[in-house]
């Protein structure tokens, strides 16, 4: 159980010698490079095997959304494809295209050619997020997703009018997140400081539409049209067992069907237009929470510019860990999260492959606990509740910094998940 306190404390990297920072540099990198070094076929199968895991759950729910109309398959397809596009997001497409599988040299699963069902270039996305986000993570007016550039999440950044209207456009912000973040990748900053030309602009302008036309077409055309000539296709099977014998039956049974049979296709285009919607919308938001609760709960802290221009790679380490947070949890769960619920594993080791978080966690925990670091994690309803508060709380003129945790004095290992993670890479 942890025993951390929370209190107003001073950032912790300002208590490291600059010859515990050379330590705790060294400790990162040689964990980071033990893991590289042990790479191989059971990292290459799970990748392999989730993907496979993902296509089949997509397929399922397309299969049983053929059935729409009928609310136990609505149901059951809807929850399939939801759980698909957000494995095909968050633990397959974010950590490919973070360059976590590239040492397979695999021609499809690697950095440089998959692409994934979000409105995001793929281009757009590893310049903003893992240049850019990976690179100056909570560093204020340097990392464009603290608060991607629309709401105050920070007591140091400047109040402005507009931001009393966050409380509302977050909601739509969790409810479009996809959309929000492919907006968010133009980068309007580099745009009005003529630091994006023109023709990139038009070029990611140009990616976007073909992203939205492929996701639009996919699953708000193509797949209910396919509902509807199944469910309609039924309805005319089933009118024709009931065929009548008699000529003047038979023309007004030929009416009657016509009209039945486009009315149950239009159920069916309705119906499973509604489940691919909820299947986007519940992406959205789950990857919304996940990512949100990574980055802007209480316990995070924030950089200045002078700060990141002089740290030493021992500083980078630190500050990537005082800028992230976990999200407590099971095997399940961190599967579902794309492993991002081990947020502070992954902003030191963005390139590690996720499976490997939870096996490096308790090494983490003790090196922190070691230099007096505190290792920020909670309940995902204590994050994200404190994330909503914060974005309510700071639409207003000022507030305070939140209490933060003190030096981490927890249990090393933290589920039974990570314990299994351990003895296997024993």
């Amino acid at each position: 159980m942890t025993t951390s306190t929370y209190t107003e404390v001073e950032n912790p990297l300002h208590k490291l010698t600059p010859e515990q920072l050379e330590a705790i540099g060294k400790e990162f990198d040689d964990l980071h490079d033990e893991v590289k070094a042990d790479l191989g076929e059971r990292d290459s199968t799970y990748i392999r095997s989730m993907i496979d895991l993902q296509r089949k759950l997509a397929l399922l729910g397309r299969v049983m959304l053929l059935g729409a109309p009928v609310k136990p398959l609505w149901i059951a397809g809807t929850t399939s494809l939801s759980i698909a596009k957000i494995l095909e997001n968050m633990e397959i497409g974010h950590n490919v295209l973070h360059g976590q599988w590239d040492w397979m040299n695999d021609p499809v699963i690697n950095s440089r050619s998959w692409d994934w069902d979000t409105a995001s270039t793929a281009e757009a996305w590893r310049h903003s997020h893992n240049y850019v986000h990976h690179t100056y993570t909570n560093v204020l007016g340097k990392d464009k997703d603290l608060g991607y550039e629309i709401m105050r999440i920070d007591p140091h950044q400047k109040w402005h009018p507009v931001y009393l209207a966050q409380p509302f456009y977050n909601i739509v912000l969790m409810c479009l997140f996809e959309w929000g973040v492919a907006t968010h990748d133009l980068d309007f900053d580099a745009i009005r400081a003529g630091e994006k030309g023109k023709d990139e602009v038009l070029q990611d302008l140009k990616g976007m539409g073909h992203k939205a036309r492929a996701q639009i077409v996919k699953d708000y055309v193509a797949w209910p049209a396919l509902s509807a000539l199944a469910t309609g296709g039924a309805e005319l099977v089933k009118g024709y067992r009931n065929k009548p014998r008699t000529r003047l039956g038979r023309r007004r049974w030929k009416r009657n069907l016509q009209a039945d049979v486009i009315e149950a296709a239009g159920r069916g285009y309705k119906s499973a237009l509604k489940a691919d919607l909820t299947a986007n919308f519940v992406r959205n938001i789950w990857s919304y929470s996940i990512i949100f609760c990574g980055h802007f709960p209480d316990q995070t802290y924030v950089f200045t510019k002078d700060e990141y221009e002089q740290e030493t790679k021992g500083g980078r380490y630190v500050r990537q860990l005082l800028g992230a947070a976990n999200i407590d949890g099971g095997p399940l769960f961190h599967v579902m999260s794309g492993n991002l619920s081990y947020q502070v594993e992954h902003h030191l080791y963005p390139d590690m492959p996720s499976s490997r978080y939870g096996e490096i966690a308790p090494r983490v925990r003790e090196i922190c606990e070691r230099y007096e670091l505190p290792y920020n994690t909670g309940p995902f309803f204590k994050q994200v509740g404190s994330v909503h508060r914060t974005i309510l709380r700071l639409a207003f003129p000022g507030g305070k910094v939140r209490p933060k945790p003190g030096p981490y004095k927890g249990d090393k290992v933290k589920n039974e998940g990570e314990r299994e993670a351990v003895k296997a890479a024993a």
